[in-house]
């Protein structure tokens, strides 16, 4: 009976190393965000992880980054009820070890966001935080892909896409779902400065943050995104 239980709980014990290779096999940035240091990064800060040896300048450029993109969340919404863990790199190769690819920055599921060399800035790690502090507002509704980045670069302050380049109003059609997001993005980056515009507009007519907050609970109750133009 012993001898069949430690066969048993050995491959069980097998089964678990398996499955956790298969999703760091195929899921690098989840796997590498759960667990910074099996990918050779170290902590740096307080949910803040990176490579090992950088100089005192890096450090406090990413205690920096975080803390003004933390910020800048709290301050829209009043507070924040997510707490994602931040992994940033300096260069491609670790970027690139941590299953990255030629974005800036990518928020991973509700709980982390990395950031790449390209990306190491308040605008884009708040962009990113932005998306997971919405989706964990957001426990049982959801919105266009369109309004959740638009939303982000509001969100982010992101001067590349708002301004003067909302002073003609588009009331085109946007991407709804994430895969026709990418697909517009990767033709024409301007599609952020349509949806954060078209955002903008909205918040400036409704109520501003108040009206996200209520949209929100609209959402979890059961309601229906409304038509915004």
């Amino acid at each position: 009976m012993r001898k069949r239980l430690r066969w048993v709980l050995t491959g069980v014990a097998a089964l678990v190393v398996a499955i956790a290779a298969g999703l760091a096999l195929a899921y690098p940035a989840v796997a590498a965000t759960t667990c910074p240091g099996c990918y050779g990064l170290t902590k740096v800060g307080d949910g803040l992880y990176s490579e090992r040896d950088l100089s005192a300048a890096q450090k406090q450029q990413l205690t920096t980054v975080a803390a003004d993109a933390r910020r800048r969340v709290e301050e829209f919404y009043g507070g924040r009820e997510s707490d994602p863990r931040l992994v940033a790199c300096f260069t491609d190769s670790c970027y690139d070890r941590i299953g990255g690819g030629g974005e800036k920055g990518i928020a991973i599921l509700d709980r982390a966001v990395m950031l790449s060399p390209r990306g190491l800035d308040a605008v884009i790690a708040s962009h990113e935080m932005s998306h997971v502090e919405l989706s964990r507002r957001l426990r049982d509704g959801e919105v266009p892909q369109w309004f959740d980045e638009g939303l982000a670069v509001v969100v982010s302050q992101d001067p590349r896409y708002l301004g003067a380049h909302c002073d003609v109003p588009y009331d085109g059609p946007l991407p709804e779902t994430l895969p026709a997001w990418l697909e517009a993005a990767s033709a024409d980056q301007q599609v952020y400065s349509r949806a954060a515009c078209r955002v903008q507009r909205w918040l400036d007519a409704t109520g501003g943050r108040n009206a996200v907050l209520g949209l929100i609970d609209q959402l979890n109750g059961g309601g229906a995104f409304p038509g915004l133009r």
